[in-house]
């Protein structure tokens, strides 16, 4: 009787801690990402994203019952744990042809985002390109940025290894437009570009060019300078002197760099000052061939460096062979850490402003097609040109995940092959003869 009765009790609390933990599964959540990357929740910066767009975001998806469905579900989910009030709903495109028109939808699956009066179109079912998206929504409209053309620039629509075209092709798809910009033909800088970029001149600007950046510059314009090691200044000495930035003698090489790369003129930039740019930026960024930079005293600018060398680099002044290169201490040659990245701010000369912005970057291979996707160079741009544009909170794009693309050369495949298909079995068959004989002899 008396086990009888315990065995009562023990099944009614066995109920009563499963009734409980229903109820404070239905009451209190917690969810835990511990795959690469997180991938399987959003990151920081599409959280952060979520914090710019205030009030209701609805989400239309033209695609038809299946997987299409579900996996939409999925996406849409991870973003609402961060955002309650998105709302998804779904058209079938064979039910109601007429609105799958209207909103222009060519694929299948394709979503709508509306906000705040807004439409943003996502064709591709994954963060990057939902997270663009939101981009572009919390702009409102495409932000003009006029490169420089005409004197060697690297060309903004090029794919030579040495142009723009992978990294402005980025930022169009998160609302930036480019124009090429030739101050040789173009009586000023355009009064609606938000932004103007010069990047690497190889050939020296006619002194009407510099005036008109000066001019631009004066009047509350957002410049972004990349420059490259070399004694000529092409030029542009007034416009270094407007920014109060000087750029030093020679190329920055680092020995930290030869024992990874085994090239001394390849800068890794692993710990970032503290600026707007920079916060939480932890990727490692790879800058082929840099100048050093230095500010001026007596700027009328808030100058701030985002970008510098580690304590083993040095400006090398002459040439010199890399694979001999080392630092001397009786030359004019300094020792590092040397800033080559600047950030300068202040309050803008025009009324339509409130802050002028300007960066300067002692290189511009970083950006170009040949190294843009090495380490965080696409993700440090992107923050750049967010920054530069006013979009302080606005994120770069998630990178992806290290563990989601298996990528194994033709032994390694023959090697995983064999083990898997071979091996395994036999060593599974053996255990069990193993096994078996063992028992036999008991």
């Amino acid at each position: 009787m008396r086990a009888a009765w315990q065995s009562w009790l023990f099944a009614l609390l066995c109920v009563v801690i499963a009734v409980c933990l229903a109820a404070l599964s239905a009451r209190f959540g917690f969810t835990a990402d511990w795959s690469a990357g997180a991938r399987a929740t959003i990151t920081p910066q599409s959280q952060s994203l979520l914090k710019q767009l205030k009030g209701p975001l609805e989400m239309t998806s033209y695609a038809r019952p299946g997987t299409l469905r579900t996996k939409t579900h999925l996406l849409i989910d991870r973003y609402k744990r961060f955002k309650h009030d998105i709302a998804l709903k779904f058209i079938d495109p064979d039910l109601d042809p007429i609105a799958t028109q209207d909103a222009n939808i060519t694929a299948d699956g394709q979503l709508v985002l509306t906000w705040n009066g807004r439409t943003q179109q996502v064709t591709q079912l994954d963060e990057q390109s939902f997270s663009d998206a939101l981009v572009r929504l919390a702009r409102g409209g495409n932000e003009l940025v006029a490169f420089i053309t005409g004197d060697g620039e690297r060309d903004a629509n090029g794919k030579n290894p040495a142009d723009l075209g992978v990294f402005v092709q980025r930022l169009a798809t998160r609302g930036v437009r480019a124009l090429p910009l030739n101050l040789a033909e173009a009586a000023e800088v355009p009064r609606n570009a938000n932004l103007v970029v010069l990047a690497s001149p190889q050939a020296a600007l006619l002194p009407s060019a510099v005036q008109k950046l000066e001019d631009y510059v004066a009047n509350g314009g957002n410049l972004w300078w990349l420059t490259e090691p070399g004694g000529d200044d092409l030029g542009l000495a007034p416009l270094a002197q407007a920014l109060g930035i000087k750029r030093l003698p020679g190329m920055l090489l680092d020995t930290q760099s030869t024992s990874a790369f085994g090239d001394p003129r390849l800068l890794v930039a692993t710990h970032y000052p503290s600026q707007t740019i920079t916060d939480d930026f932890n990727v490692n960024t790879l800058f082929p061939r840099a100048a050093a930079l230095a500010a001026l005293s007596g700027a009328a600018w808030n100058v701030q460096p985002i970008l510098q060398s580690s304590a083993r680099s040095w400006n090398q002044a002459a040439p010199v062979d890399p694979a001999q290169a080392a630092f001397d201490p009786n030359s004019n040659e300094l020792k590092g850490p040397l800033t080559f990245g600047y950030a300068l701010s202040r309050l803008s000369p025009s009324p339509d402003r409130n802050q002028q912005r300007v960066v300067v970057i002692g290189d511009g291979d970083f950006l170009s097609n040949a190294y843009l996707a090495d380490a965080g160079n696409l993700a440090f741009g992107e923050r750049a040109c967010d920054w530069l544009l006013g979009d302080d909170a606005l994120a770069s794009a998630p990178q992806a995940s290290p563990d989601t693309v298996l990528k194994p050369s033709r032994t390694e495949l023959g090697v995983l092959t064999f083990g898997y298909l071979i091996a395994l079995p036999i060593i599974l068959i053996l255990i069990g003869l193993a096994i078996s004989w063992h028992r036999r002899r008991r």
